[in-house]
């Protein structure tokens, strides 16, 4: 299972573009740039229990769209699949060689 950190980071780079301005600045501030609610909460001119229930609602929001398109999911389950085609291929390196360029950029295609 991941970190909530690392879920939250993933989750926006799949859902981001689907909040609201103020959430994607919120999120930001709190998981990429590591602001402290009150840092938050300063900056914006509210309170910190504002801050924290708009990053909450936000947090919500991804994970709702998760549950129902599931894009974290697949994305994980690719990259599972994709290590383990390598690892089979791990006795023949001359296949390896060929097929991985294929593999990393279906991986890279999220």
């Amino acid at each position: 299972m991941l970190d909530q950190t690392t879920e939250m980071n993933l989750l926006y780079d799949f859902y981001g573009s689907l909040l609201t301005e103020k959430q994607r600045a919120l999120l930001e501030m709190y998981y990429a740039l590591d602001w402290s609610l009150g840092e938050i909460a300063e900056h914006q001119g509210v309170s910190r229990q504002a801050v924290f229930e708009a990053i909450k609602r936000a947090q919500a929001t991804m994970l709702d769209l998760e549950n129902k398109l599931g894009l974290l999911h697949k994305h994980t389950e690719r990259q599972q699949i994709a290590e383990e085609i390598l690892r089979r291929l791990d006795d023949e390196p001359e296949a390896r060689s060929r097929i991985e360029p294929l593999i990393k950029k279906m991986v890279d295609l999220d």
